[in-house]
């Protein structure tokens, strides 16, 4: 027996050596893993990045702002069903193991022997923990060390946090594809809805992502992705959290994913979006816009932004239209193949319905045009080729341009009476479809790929503008367009383009003659004005836009009527230098230079900020500033930025019993009493019903406004309003160009006003103009002036501070007559108008 052990320990000696000495050694590197592992007790305050969200007035998510597009959720607020199929998918045994599944590791072993003989990608066997452990604390490197220190800190992490807890970082930080990160983004990112209303085939499609999203993507590769997701419903049936009539129906649904990038889009409101952008990441910082999680709820309207859109590029496309036919985008000289090489031309990604198109066939009344593939959500343009048609009616407008000539001052060629005196084969351009359905006789036209209608010939707008609706009473943005198309230009014409405003400026030029003792009924000389503007400039010699004198008029009807040289003898009357501080009261313009031209509005400013001013009118002379944002919120919920201050203890009562609604306190500063401002409004209501904004009056609602028209019809303006809602619209060439003959605001401007006010009052009741006290009612004729007399033909209610009506005491009808009288010639600077 002692021999028996004695040879047992001769042999054996060495080998338990060994394997002490092994041991020791994986000790060794085990306490060296142990001691470089990242520190992971961080994670209890875990605070992810979270992507911020913009909200319209009405709740409507508008935009988002992110690096990873993530939204925290806590697990208490995910499905049970959402989770069991993540634990189907990833790891079944997540509730019995302490970290790491030895079966699993031994298996996904003798596979990736398999796999390395074959040359096939090797897999891992990590569990959910371990995946935390490495998407939180480690690379992704594909090496030993990494996968031991993997393993060390699933063990750490099941000490230190629950299941439960672990789930919630996994969950939250998992990336499955389309730039979601995290259960919740995913859930709006691929389905549009929160999590709990996620069906089982939702649910087991989102769990069939972690491995590789882009295998599975929904519409690239549709197939693998549903063979996928019915594995995952396999394995929740197998693991029994399922019935098989669940499975059943599950593996019935079909995958229906929604395109929430368009979704987005469809608002309209991408300048007003950038706007919100660039005003939080100049007050919070670029980490908290994109990583903060911020909830900025913004004051867009959404109807009124799609309104406004359709009413700018409708006015635009319009205006450009007369301008005459440019020509096509491009031509194909070779027509093999067109639709590949319709897809290689580079255009804006924001100008649907229209639709790139090529002449294939031209006749003498229609064109077979071959419309340009349709960009599918699979990120690549569809096989398939369509062909449609264009007819006479759909090319009419398409007059060519030619240069205007001092015996004809018509800048359009002759009408058009073929389509080939337009268009040729090979042409490339815009078309949108018609509403008009193709006519055709029996059997023809049976092309399976011909659109079901007609196109109409566009062209993108050599001139761009802007719009602005507004709030008056707390200057609430409530649309924004800043351009034709935000793809193609991110230039924000309502904010940025500085421009003469021209007649426009003209109400705040009225309001200081106001507060200076002019009534509307004073009388101010239409007459040649001539100015020496001295430094051997010449003389200024600016003239009314019809080029005509009228001799004694109102100041309502210089209002009414855009005069400017009345506007002229008025600013001379009461000085530049108070007309300059009008301006930079109503923030128009800070430094307005004190030429008499700038009463004409040649000084410069924003759509911005003369609608802003205009609001200021209308709201009877309170400040009030833009305002995109009502209110910012971080992730938990916590205010950071509150537009409105005010404190109202009486906003919150726990049940209606009958109690007066809360009054708050009014704190906007007065800088135009509502005496004046009212006269103004009244003014410019007349405009509407018998000047210069006359082609408002068929909508039939209580509306004011003002044109404005600078020289050589550069910028075309109008600002209206009703007695809640004030629109600014501006038109013009980014390079400053003239905008032609005859183009002025009541023509270019004014009609896009007019279509969004259209539609935004459609179905509403305007109220009149508010009417403020210290003001005295009179019947006036309108055109003299005079006290209204029986018989005469159109008599107003004119409004007068008190003690300056008519006969009143402080009457100075008479004492204004020397401005009437002599015509003005004096030195000075003048400008240019």
């Amino acid at each position: 027996m002692n021999r028996l052990m004695k040879l047992v320990g001769n042999i054996g000696g060495p080998w338990v050596t060994l394997g002490a000495g092994g041991l020791l050694i994986v000790a060794l590197v085990l306490w060296r893993f142990n001691a470089s592992l990242p520190d992971y007790e961080h994670l209890a305050n875990y605070t992810p990045s979270v992507m911020s969200r913009s909200h319209a007035g009405d709740g409507t998510l508008i935009g988002e702002y992110a690096q990873q597009r993530r939204i925290f959720v806590p697990i208490s607020v995910v499905p049970e069903h959402l989770i069991n199929a993540f634990l189907a998918a990833e790891d079944k045994k997540f509730y019995e193991h302490s970290g790491i599944d030895l079966m699993g590791i031994v298996r996904a072993f003798g596979q990736n022997v398999a796999n390395a003989v074959s040359g096939r990608r090797l897999e891992g066997a990590s569990t959910i923990t371990q995946q935390v452990a490495k998407n939180f604390l480690l690379t992704s490197d594909v090496t030993l060390e990494r996968k031991v220190k993997e393993i060390l800190l699933a063990f750490r992490l099941e000490e230190t946090f629950s299941k439960r807890q672990i789930l919630e970082l996994y969950m939250n930080e998992i990336y499955l594809g389309l730039s979601a990160y995290g259960v919740a983004a995913a859930s709006l990112i691929y389905f549009d809805k929160p999590l709990d209303k996620l069906n089982l085939a939702e649910a087991a499609y989102l769990a069939a992502l972690p491995k590789a999203p882009n295998n599975y993507h929904p519409f690239r590769r549709r197939d693998n992705a549903i063979a996928r997701r019915n594995w995952v419903i396999e394995r929740m049936l197998k693991n029994n959290y399922i019935t098989e009539e669940g499975a059943e129906a599950a593996f019935g649904e079909d995958l229906v994913v929604v395109d929430r990038a368009s979704n987005l889009e469809g608002y309209a409101a991408e300048y007003f979006i950038e706007e919100v952008r660039r005003r939080i990441y100049d007050r919070f910082g670029e980490e908290k816009l994109y990583r903060g999680g911020l909830s900025i709820r913004t004051t867009v309207n959404t109807r009124f932004q799609k309104t406004a859109k359709k009413a700018l590029r409708d006015g635009l496309s319009s205006y450009d239209r007369r301008q005459g036919f440019r020509g096509p985008v491009t031509r194909l000289e070779d027509l093999t193949d067109w639709g590949t090489q319709l897809t290689e031309i580079d255009i804006p990604s924001d100008l649907a319905p229209w639709r790139l198109a090529v002449i294939l066939e031209v006749g003498k009344a229609a064109a077979k045009i071959g419309l340009r593939p349709y960009f599918t959500r699979a990120g690549q343009f569809a096989d398939e080729t369509q062909t449609a048609k264009m007819d006479l009616e759909a090319v009419e407008w398409a007059r060519a341009r030619k240069e205007a000539t001092k015996k004809d001052d018509k800048v359009l060629g002759p009408p058009i009476k073929r389509i080939k005196d337009v268009l040729a084969v090979g042409d490339v351009v815009w078309v949108s479809p018609s509403a008009r359905k193709i006519k055709t006789r029996r059997g023809a036209d049976r092309d399976p790929n011909l659109a079901a209608h007609y196109y109409t010939l566009e062209q993108y707008p050599e001139a761009n503008g802007a719009l602005v609706a507004m709030d008056p009473h707390n200057g609430r943005v409530l649309a924004m367009i800043g351009g034709y198309s935000f793809s193609t230009s991110e230039f924000n014409r309502a904010t940025q383009a500085n421009r003469q405003p021209g007649s426009a400026f003209k109400p705040f030029v009225y309001a200081a003659a106001l507060d200076k003792g002019f009534t509307p009924t004073t009388l101010v000389l239409d007459a040649p004005f001539v100015m020496d503007q001295g430094d051997d400039h010449g003389f200024w010699k600016p003239e009314n836009y019809s080029r005509r004198f009228y001799g004694l008029s109102t100041v309502r009807l210089g209002m009414e009527l855009s005069r400017n040289l009345m506007t002229i003898r008025m600013a001379q009357e009461i000085g530049m230098p108070i007309i300059s501080e009008y301006a930079r009261r109503f923030d128009i313009n800070r430094s307005l230079r004190r030429g008499l031209a700038m009463s004409l509005g040649a000084g410069e400013t924003t759509l911005l900020r003369l609608t802003t001013a205009y609001a200021m009118l209308v709201n009877g002379g309170k400040r009030i500033q833009p305002v995109f944002i009502d209110r910012v919120q971080d992730r938990f919920g916590t205010t950071l930025q509150r537009h409105d201050k005010r404190n109202c203890a009486g906003c919150v009562a726990d049940k209606w019993a009958g109690q007066a609604p809360p009054e708050l306190a009014d704190e906007r500063e007065e800088i135009l009493s509502a005496q004046t401002s009212y006269q103004i409004v009244s003014m410019l209501e007349g405009a509407v019903k018998r000047g210069t904004g006359g082609r408002v009056r068929s909508l039939g609602k209580t509306l004011a406004g003002k044109t404005g028209t600078t020289n050589n019809s550069r910028d075309a303006w109008f600002v209206g309003f009703s007695a809640d809602l004030v629109v600014g619209v501006y038109v013009g060439h980014d390079d400053n160009k003239p905008l032609g003959e005859g183009e002025t605001g009541s023509r270019v401007a004014l009609p896009v006003f007019k279509q969004f006010m259209q539609h935004a009052l459609k179905g509403q009741t305007t109220p009149p103009f508010r009417i403020p006290p210290g003001l005295t009612l009179v019947r006036i004729n309108a055109k003299t002036g005079e006290l209204a007399k029986p018989g005469d033909e159109v008599v107003i209610l004119e409004s007068f501070k008190p003690g300056t009506e008519p006969g009143g005491v402080n009457d100075q009808a008479k004492e204004r007559s020397v401005l009437h009288e002599t015509q003005t010639i004096g030195t000075g600077t003048g400008g240019l108008y």
